[in-house]
Formats: structure tokens, C-alpha cells, sequence
């Protein structure tokens, strides 16, 4: 993947994050272009639920339905995810044989090899999330491509605030209004 090709998918990314406020759209549209620039198998963005416990499918790209709907991962049972939560970018060369996998059936039925997971921060500290992405064949990263993968979790990150403080904004006006309207009467 050259330099220019990252730029410009990067130029991408960040025009679908400028475009709506809508986080699936967003990290849909996210999933897509990094799966189709990296020339991978798929592409998934899962976000953790409130109790911490749970990541749950946000967006997907490449992947079957049946993989994408094989269940949320525990974070308790997923050693990968254990260590990419505390902020450790992973890259596996072949999950066939790593044990760390929650998934490892699922993911050699769906010819899943090579396989890096990032954390999506919030404010650049909080994980609230993890970008995975797979190769169908064994493949090992680059340092440029996981810097690619570091700056699309990044930006995955700021998409996510950017789009709870609007909404957030956005519910406080209409309490706000409600409270006015309810006054003036």
C-alpha cells in the first residue's frame, strides 16, 4: 500500500466522517474503505457496552452475515480483545493456531488468517471500542499499514464523540425548549 494511496484513503475516511453525525453511517462507510484499500478479507468495529463487559457489532464490511451475527464478544473470554482494551495494538499472523481467539470455529469457517485489532479511544485516553481487520490469507503488516490502522481507529474514535456530543447538545436544547415552553404558559 503506497503513501499516496493512504493519503488519499485517509482523505476519504475523513470526508465520511465530516459528512453526518450518524455514527453507523459513518463507521459503516469507515469499514468499507478500509477493507477495500488494504485489499482484506473484512473489516469489523465493534463498540463495548456500558457494563464494559460486552463488544458489540457496530459496523462490518466483507464479512458473511453469518459471521457478522456469530455474537458479541466477552471481553472476559477474549484474551485479544483483554489486552487491546488496555491499549496494545495486535497483529496475528494466523489465528488457526493462536488461543487467544473467542471465535475460532466461526473464523475458520469464514477463511479468516491474518488478523490486527486496534482500540478506539475517546479523548485520546478512554477505549471504548476495538477496529478489527482480517486478511483470508496469512499475511504480516506493516509498519506504515498499521500506522494507517492506528490513524483510521483514531479518527473511528473522534467520529464516535464528535457524534454522542451532538446528540447529547442536541437533547439538552429540546429539554431546554420543552422547560421554556412549559414556563410561558
Amino acid at each position: 500500500m503506497g503513501k499516496t494511496r493512504l493519503y488519499k484513503a485517509i482523505y476519504e475516511i475523513t470526508r465520511a466522517i465530516n459528512s453526518s453525525l450518524e455514527p453507523e453511517k459513518v463507521l459503516s462507510r469507515i469499514a468499507e474503505k478500509v477493507a477495500t484499500e488494504m485489499n482484506l478479507k473484512g473489516c469489523f468495529i465493534r463498540l463495548l457496552d456500558r457494563s464494559g463487559e460486552l463488544l458489540l457489532a457496530d459496523a462490518s464490511y466483507g464479512l458473511s452475515e453469518r459471521y457478522e451475527k456469530k455474537g458479541p464478544v466477552q471481553v472476559s473470554k477474549s484474551r485479544i480483545d483483554q489486552e487491546v482494551l488496555k491499549g496494545a495494538i495486535l497483529s496475528i499472523a494466523d489465528v488457526r493456531s493462536d488461543d487467544r481467539f473467542q471465535y475460532p470455529e466461526e473464523a475458520a469457517k469464514e477463511g479468516l488468517v491474518s488478523l490486527v485489532v486496534l482500540p478506539l479511544t475517546a479523548r485520546g485516553e478512554k477505549v471504548i471500542g476495538v477496529l478489527r481487520v482480517y486478511s483470508g490469507e496469512k499475511r504480516e503488516f506493516s509498519e506504515e499499514e498499521l500506522d494507517f490502522l492506528k490513524c483510521v481507529a483514531d479518527l473511528s474514535g473522534l467520529a464516535l464523540e464528535n457524534a454522542r456530543m451532538f446528540h447529547a447538545l442536541k437533547r439538552a436544547s429540546e429539554l431546554a425548549n420543552d422547560y421554556i415552553y412549559r414556563v410561558d404558559d
